[in-house]
């Protein structure tokens, strides 16, 4: 896939579920699209990608997680086009909370092990997020106000969404 995005091929993307519950074999030829593309290539890109990975805008999957590290990879790269794009899809990511918020309203213990799956899927992605904190700094410090706004604003969404209590 060229010097970015180097480490997508080791990840089993066959193996994961996107928050559509389909494969997520479709995630990496997106992300490709994103670092290679023309802009009006990556907007589309990260607009399919969005739905692959942040459901509705608030709902992550198994692979979400996963695909956070290349998501800051694109988002820190000087070449890439579209980073507001890419750092608001990183903060739907990091605010989701639907799966915590609806284990956390029910008391039926027979749908704690989905659950606990869903919660782990959120946690881990908001994690995520989190420990790309210096690239989004980065980007925050950019003279180019098209890119340091929305990374100032994912910055502020980060300190406004800690880890995830444990249920």
């Amino acid at each position: 896939m060229g010097s970015l995005l180097r480490g997508v091929s080791g990840v089993r993307w066959g193996e994961l579920r996107d928050a559509t519950g389909a494969g997520a074999g479709g995630i990496p030829p997106l992300l490709s699209r994103i670092a290679y593309g023309d802009e009006d290539t990556a907007r589309i890109a990260i607009d399919d990608l969005g739905d692959a990975v942040c459901a509705l805008g608030f709902v992550v999957g198994e692979a979400t997680a996963p695909t956070v590290p290349f998501l800051l990879e694109l988002a820190g790269s000087p070449h890439v086009a579209c980073k507001a794009e890419l750092l608001d899809l990183l903060g739907s990511i990091c605010r989701t909370d639907q799966w915590h918020s609806a284990a956390a309203a029910t008391r039926d213990r027979k749908h704690d092990a989905g659950y606990q799956r869903q919660t782990g899927w959120e946690a881990a992605s908001r994690a995520a997020v989190h420990a790309g904190r210096s690239v989004i700094g980065g980007v925050a410090s950019s003279v180019r106000p098209e890119e340091a706004t929305p990374a100032r604003k994912l910055l502020q969404v980060m300190d406004g969404t800690p880890p995830f209590p444990k249920l």
